[in-house]
């Protein structure tokens, strides 16, 4: 009896322990009555048959890595996101001037976000179906003086928040910028440093105007200037380190000249690459005298050729068809 006793009590133990294992397999595989249910998600199942992802294995600290190459930076384009400055046979049409004064040129007549929609509609004859125009704003940065001035360099430099007014223009309405440099007794390239700031804007290039470069004794507006190919040179190679050092899209570079003698030795003037060079012809008078000049000053066989529009000074202003009518072709007229 005692014997039975302890058989039963045994066999009720084993079925107690059975039940209590499969209330912990239900609990565990979400199934049954709930009744203990964890709040959060059961783990995932395994599929049969799907190989498992092996650990990963501990990195050694003298294993190499492999560098990881930084994303490409977005190189800087021209307005349009072009990268060249006569691509697509474009027309350039510029109104020129200094900043807050008529006096020099158009250009400073009104602010630059007002003078756009003026400057769009003397481009706007310019246009032909297979040419698009390109506005721009050359601005006198650097203007010549009859007095010496404290640096007795004959110049003075605009102010730097005026320039960057018209960067800032520029890029609003998808214009580029020429900063146009008139040195009096300094070189060119000592000026052109100072402006090296705004030059580093892939909108922005550079015109030198040897009217203006007077030597070590001339003085503004009593002579006409002039200046060597080997000044020329060295603006422009150092113009060309900038644009590729910063990784710019091609740039303007501006002779203007109306008398042979002003650029001297100019079949040395030297091609750069990155620099789109521009010979631009500013005589005035009437359309028969402007010829003549274009044609006794030009070099079409190394410069593109740009030309300049005077209003007050032409007399019988030339109509945009008589300038595109031109031949050598000019691709660059500037208004003054």
């Amino acid at each position: 009896m005692e014997k039975r006793t302890w058989a039963v009590m045994a066999v009720l133990g084993l079925v107690f322990v059975g039940m209590l294992a499969l209330s912990s397999v239900a609990a565990d595989t979400g199934k049954g009555d709930g009744a203990g249910r964890s709040s959060q998600s059961p783990a995932p199942v395994e599929p049969v048959g799907t190989p498992t992802t092996p650990a990963p294995t501990p990195t050694d600290p003298s294993d190499p890595v492999e560098p990881v190459e930084p994303p490409p930076a977005e190189q800087a384009t021209l307005p349009g996101g072009r990268t060249k400055i006569f691509g697509d046979r474009r027309f350039l049409v510029a109104y020129y001037g200094s900043a807050n004064t008529g006096a020099l040129g158009v250009l400073g007549e009104r602010s630059p976000d007002r003078m756009v929609k003026r400057l769009r509609e003397a481009a706007a004859p310019f246009e032909r179906p297979d040419s698009e125009v390109q506005i721009v704003f050359e601005l006198i940065v650097t203007v010549a003086d009859a007095q010496p001035g404290k640096d007795r360099d004959f110049n003075h430099d605009i102010a730097r928040a005026d320039v960057q007014r018209y960067i800032d223009a520029a890029h609003r309405h998808g214009a580029l910028l020429l900063l146009d440099i008139q040195p009096g007794r300094e070189h060119f390239l000592t000026v052109a440093r100072r402006w090296k700031w705004a030059l580093e804007d892939p909108y922005v290039g550079l015109a030198l105007d040897p009217e203006w470069r007077m030597g070590r004794r001339g003085v503004p507006g009593q002579k006409i200037g002039s200046v060597s190919a080997t000044e020329v040179n060295r603006v422009s190679d150092w113009l060309r380190k900038l644009v590729r050092i910063e990784d710019l899209p091609q740039k303007l570079f501006v002779l203007h000249q109306f008398r042979t003698d002003m650029i001297e030795d100019i079949g040395d003037v030297e091609p750069r690459t990155g620099l789109v060079m521009v010979q631009h012809v500013d005589g005035f008078g009437t359309p028969a005298q402007k010829r003549n000049t274009f044609h006794t000053v030009v070099r079409p066989r190394q410069f593109f050729l740009g030309f300049k529009l005077f209003y007050d000074e032409d007399r019988r202003l030339m109509k945009p068809g008589d300038v595109r009518r031109l031949r050598p072709r000019v691709q660059f007229v500037s208004y003054q």
